[in-house]
């Protein structure tokens, strides 16, 4: 695909884009070129096809990028080929977070820049809910809201940090999810769930026996027990575990507690469109709990599943639609 820009800069900017949906972009003088889509760029023969046509696309319009633009990711093949790339030309290579890439393509869209200069006409606000992506606190986001005023971009808000248990497995394994939150919900002193699970001794004693019993309840449909054992023990022992922001990981985790999903995703998204499928009219009495601290909102999550569980054995449809309203 190929577009002009209302505007014209003499200088050629490669972007390299991330891996699931792998696809390049090259600007130079005003004019946009966007490659096709090579799909998940960890399978070897996209990757192959990937860096064939960009290096052909390079050669035949004798184009030397003067910046290259990567994911924030450190370990992503695209990231390691801008490394490459930049070393060859001697360009500039930029590292840009997923999320804040998707709030500036939508200001471009809308034509908010000031006509020749890239600078916002108004303060924007930026909400990003566009599946995870490497933070710049290096965890992973995917619940953000942004504020841009002129070329500063600032991160106001997002959801609470949960655990993605055995990091990436728990994009296709929605019950490590919940496994972690639920670890979290019977955990806290203040919630009323926590508070019905006994302070925890020394050692595993009843009280930690009985929270784990009761967070084996919600995934045994899933786990055999010793698999919960040990998932459960990687967990105390934040082994191969990951924070993240991700209004997607939240959506899943719902989807598989309501039991709209199953534990193995059959196509991508597949949890949170069986939600939202499955929803209906919300109830009214759940009202968001936003924890404030140094100008930073935190929309609590773990609050949202104490709700949850404390009222499922009402309409499962009206649940899913109340979960969607307290992100929303």
């Amino acid at each position: 695909m190929e577009f002009n820009l209302p505007f014209k800069k003499n200088i050629a900017i490669l972007a390299l884009g991330a891996e699931s949906a792998g696809n390049f972009s090259v600007c130079q003088n005003g004019f946009v070129y966007f490659s096709q889509d090579f799909g998940d760029l960890l399978e070897n023969t996209n990757f192959n096809k990937y860096k064939t046509e960009l290096r052909e696309y390079l050669k035949n319009k004798n184009i030397k990028p003067d910046i290259i633009l990567t994911d924030l990711h450190p370990n992503f093949l695209t990231t390691k080929l801008g490394k490459k790339l930049a070393r060859k030309y001697r360009a500039k290579h930029i590292f840009i977070q997923h999320h804040i890439a998707h709030i500036f393509s939508a200001i471009g869209d809308r034509k908010l820049f000031q006509n020749s200069k890239f600078k916002i006409q108004n303060s924007v606000i930026g909400v990003a809910l566009d599946g995870t992506g490497y933070g710049a606190d290096r965890k992973i986001w995917g619940g953000e809201v942004f504020k841009i005023q002129k070329s500063k971009i600032t991160r106001i808000g997002h959801l609470e940090n949960q655990t993605m248990l055995g990091s990436e497995l728990a994009i296709k394994e929605p019950a490590r999810m919940l496994l972690s939150i639920l670890n979290k919900v019977f955990s806290a002193p203040s919630s009323p769930l926590g508070r019905g699970c006994p302070p925890r001794r020394t050692g595993e004693g009843r009280s930690e026996l009985q929270k784990k019993n009761f967070i084996y309840n919600f995934v045994k449909k899933y786990y055999t027990r010793n698999e919960f054992e040990l998932l459960y023990n990687q967990l105390q022992q934040n082994f191969n575990c990951v924070e993240t922001s991700s209004a997607g990981r939240i959506l899943d985790a719902v989807s598989l507690l309501l039991g709209f999903c199953g534990n193995k995703r059959n196509y991508k998204h597949e949890p949170a469109f069986l939600l939202e499928a499955n929803s209906s009219k919300p109830y009214t009495d759940l009202k968001p709990k936003i924890d404030i601290a140094k100008n930073n909102y935190t929309l609590n999550t773990t609050f949202l599943f104490e709700y949850l569980i404390k009222n499922l054995r009402k309409d499962k449809k009206r649940l899913a639609a109340t979960a969607q309203l307290y992100i929303a």
